[in-house]
Formats: C-alpha cells, structure tokens, sequence
C-alpha cells in the first residue's frame, strides 16, 4: 500500500487541541492535501483551522464540530461528502477520569470503534474503495498496568485488542485497509495536567509523587512518531512511543 502521508486526506478526532492538532500540523507539513479538524470545542476547532490555514494555505484544514459519541452519522456524512474520499483517520479524541466510568469508555472505546468501523467500511478495496489507513491512538496503559487508572488502563486496554483484531493480517489482506495503534507515554497536554485518582489523599499523593518519575515528553515527539510510524507500521501492529527515544513495536 502507498505509506506516503502526500495529498492525503486525513480526518482527526478530538483535534482542535493537544496531540490532535499536533498531528494536523505535521501531516500538513509532510504534504497531506487536506485536514478535517473534528472536535466538539467550536472556538478552539476554529482557531486550530483557520491557523492551520494560514500556516499551509487556504482549504488545508476545515472545522467540523462534532461529538464523537452522538454526531457520527451526521459528521461522518458531511465529512465524506466535502472530500469524497478519506484516505486516513485519526481516532485522537479521548478522556482521561476515572471518576466518569461510562463516559470514558463511551468515548475512549465505543466511539473509537464506531467511527473505525464507518470509515474502515467507507476505505475497504472490496467495497469499492480506496483502501486506506487508520490509526487509534491507545497509550502505555494499553499493554502496561500499575494501580492507578484502573478504568482509563481498561479503556485502553480495549482500543489495543479492537485495533489488533481489525487490523489483523485476514483483514487487511481483503479490505486494503491498514489498521495500527500508537502508544504515546506521559505527554505534556491539558489531558494529565491535573490528573485526579482519587479522593484519598494518600493516594492521591502517591499518584503525583508517581507522575513526577515517570519520563515525559512533548507533543511533538509523538507528532513525529505519528509521520514515523505511517511508513513503517503494518497493520494490526502498535507502537509505543516514551520519553523522546526511538519508537519501538510493542
């Protein structure tokens, strides 16, 4: 399959901020012909897209709010019909609080599978697509485990078994469709900037001592794993990217 990120079309969930505008940028940069920013923040959807536009050219980028748990249908059909065809998707939209059980698996997992599965169906060759790619951002906590998070280590848990098993080799071989994971560690955006556990102090203050050792990085090694990890990553493989250092199968 073409492993070019050039005169793609790109779709990025949850994108209007963080890692998701940051894969915007540098897939716009390495020659993406068009980024839909999806995100359910109007003002920061807004911005994100007219920046993008004034960094790389008009039309490059386009704001389409959007829930991920409710608007799929509506988005996903508007999105399709402004560009005709999705070359890749980016399930980047995620929470991190596990005092919200059911709203962290509504969108850490059954949107993230909900809007594969729509588009893994709009790509598939033997559909009469294009083929294409997905990519569903998991994370450490999906293949390592420690007492903290227990429901957002679930949900990632999770994201790692779906991508394995659509992108799995019987899959891809009669869809054309690449599915994979990258598995960024403790990355310095508004997601963990107050990560709470908790509502005991002790392990409260267990989980801060614990966050301060761990190695941290900024969006922007993980932007260039993300460009990375296009070329190189077969599908149903995921990808642990961890403190700057080279990006490793996992």
């Amino acid at each position: 399959m073409d492993r070019s990120i050039r005169d793609k079309v790109v779709v990025i969930t949850g994108a209007a901020e963080g890692l998701g505008y940051t894969f915007a940028d540098v897939y716009l940069q390495n020659g993406a012909k068009a980024i839909a920013i999806l995100d359910i923040n109007e003002k920061l959807g807004t911005t994100a897209a007219n920046t993008l536009n004034k960094k790389y050219g008009a039309n490059k980028a386009t704001f389409f709010k959007c829930d991920v748990i409710t608007d799929l249908e509506s988005v996903s059909k508007r999105v399709i019909d402004t560009y005709k065809t999705v070359d890749v998707l980016i399930n980047n939209a995620g929470i991190l609080n596990d005092f919200a059980v059911k709203k962290t698996i509504d969108i850490n997992v059954l949107a993230l599978i909900e809007w594969s599965l729509k588009f893994w169906e709009h790509m598939r060759k033997n559909k009469g697509g294009n083929g294409g790619t997905i990519i569903n951002l998991a994370s450490i906590y999906g293949y390592r485990v420690d007492q903290y998070l227990p429901v957002y280590q679930a949900s990632k848990f999770a994201v790692m078994g779906f991508t394995k098993s659509l992108g799995h080799q019987y899959n891809y071989e009669r869809s054309g469709v690449r599915v994979y994971a990258i598995c960024p560690g403790f990355t310095e955006t508004s997601l963990v900037k107050e990560v709470r556990v908790s509502n005991e102090a002790r392990l409260q203050q267990d989980m801060d001592n614990f966050l301060k050792q761990q190695l941290w990085q900024k969006p922007e090694a993980v932007g260039r794993a993300a460009v990375e990890t296009f070329s190189r990553a077969d599908s149903g493989t995921a990808w642990l990217i961890e403190g700057n250092k080279p990006i490793v199968q996992v």
